[in-house]
Parts: structure tokens; C-alpha cells; sequence
């Protein structure tokens, strides 16, 4: 599996960035997880947008969806230029309902509801089980298996989310890192700092830890520096481009 980080900021894209966006591939296929703000010009980097097999989104928040919105034209340009003959999959949670209406357009994209539990095959590889966080509206983290390895990818989650109904020693777990510790709200927000998500990480003992979905005003070093002092494996930053090989 190759794991490319396409945007990682929120809750907007600093210069040159992007918003979450994630790129897998494997066995052949191609499946963009969550599509915000800029990250579909990232994604033309790699690969054309009407290249892919699906698209899967955490939740409809504005940071994890805006270029979808965007993504709608290319496929439906690609589509009447016969680059592609078939509709795009997106697999979403259905509230808001409001938003979930909005990612129809045409006959160019195929709807399917994320439920808790629900197992996704993609291809004869990827197998995609999902699972939902402590967050403010629906939202489902993913772990994925190509039956060799296993990545966990968190999307937006509080420190209520049970991270060991999940997984057992993930070979990568892609955690948020919204707040530096310091900067932690009062109360609950359905999000994590930097420290918190390193916890989360010795929970589930993963091999790997990626921190993202961070505020574009932080330096990279701030938050791994934080995450080091409670995670002892290897931990990296998210960046635009960034490529991880299991």
C-alpha cells in the first residue's frame, strides 16, 4: 500500500496547502480519502482526478469536502470526453442530510451510505472497515488491510473515541493533531492535541504515527516535539506530498 498525504491542514490550507486529503493505492487501485480545500490540485500532481476507483469521505465537514464540490466538474468533463466511462463511487455518512443531498451531480457520481461496521472491498487487495469517532456530527475512522499491512486513519476524533474497537498494532496510524497542548479549548471539542493523539497512539501500539490536520499557523517541529515526549516510536508530520510505502 503507498499512503500520500495530499493536505493536512484545518481549519483552512495555509499557503500552498491543502485541507485533509489522503491518496491510497493499492493493488491497482486508487481511492481518495476526504477532498478539502485544495486538495484536488495536489491530487493532479500524481494522478489525474478522473483516474480514480472512489472516494471516501470521514464526515461532511467544509475542511474535509470542499473540493468535492470541485471533483463533481472533472469527473462529469471527463466523463463527456469518454476518459471515463463510468460514474465515481463516494462513500459519505448521510448527515447532514443537507450535505449528503449535495454530493449527487447527475448521472456522474454513485452514492453509498458509511454505517458503523460497515466493510468495504476495493478490488481484490483493500478491505476497508469503518468506525465512528467522538466528533460533533457523524464521523467514521477507517482501518484498512491489504492483508499484509493495516493502516488506521482516525479523521476528526475526541479523546472519547475507542480507538481498540478498532485495531491492535496498526503498521501506520494517521492521528489529527489539531491543537498544540497549550492551546486545548476548556472544554470537549471533538478533536485532539498533539500529546493526546500520542496517547492514543500508545493505546493501539501502532509502528507508526502520522500526525495531521493541523492549524497551518504551527511549526511542524512544535507538534512532533510534543508528541515525543508520551510516543516513543517513529512519528512523523504530515506534509503535501509526503509518501509512506507499507
Amino acid at each position: 500500500m503507498r499512503f500520500t498525504v495530499l493536505g493536512c491542514h484545518s481549519p483552512f490550507p495555509g499557503p500552498g496547502g491543502a485541507t485533509p486529503g489522503y491518496l491510497l493505492e493499492a493493488g491497482g487501485k486508487r481511492i481518495l480519502i476526504d477532498c478539502g480545500s485544495g486538495v484536488l490540485a495536489q491530487l493532479g500532481k500524481m494522478i489525474s482526478p478522473w483516474d480514480l476507483d472512489g472516494v471516501i469521505l470521514s464526515h461532511l465537514h467544509h475542511d474535509h469536502i470542499s473540493d468535492f464540490f470541485v471533483l463533481q466538474y472533472a469527473i462529469m468533463t471527463a466523463m463527456k470526453l469518454k476518459k471515463r466511462t463510468s460514474p465515481l463511487p463516494v462513500w459519505a455518512p448521510e448527515k447532514p442530510g443537507h450535505w449528503y443531498s449535495k454530493l449527487s451531480f447527475g448521472n456522474y457520481i454513485e452514492k453509498h451510505i458509511i454505517k458503523e461496521g460497515l466493510t468495504v472491498d476495493v478490488g481484490d487487495l483493500l478491505n476497508i472497515r469503518f468506525y465512528r469517532t467522538d466528533h460533533g456530527i457523524p464521523c467514521y475512522a477507517m482501518n484498512i488491510t491489504d492483508g499484509t499491512h493495516s493502516i488506521l486513519y482516525g479523521a476528526d476524533s475526541g479523546v472519547n473515541t475507542n480507538w481498540e474497537l478498532m485495531t491492535d498494532s496498526p503498521d501506520l496510524f494517521i492521528c489529527e493533531a489539531t491543537y498544540l497542548d497549550q492551546d486545548l479549548p476548556p472544554g470537549p471539542t471533538g478533536h485532539l492535541s498533539a500529546k493526546q493523539a500520542a496517547r492514543a497512539a500508545n493505546r493501539i501500539q501502532t509502528k507508526q504515527l502520522l500526525l495531521t490536520h493541523f492549524f497551518p499557523g504551527y511549526e511542524p517541529e512544535q507538534i512532533q516535539q510534543e508528541a515525543e515526549t508520551v510516543f516513543a516510536g517513529k512519528c512523523r508530520i504530515a506534509a503535501s506530498g509526503l509518501q509512506i510505502d507499507l
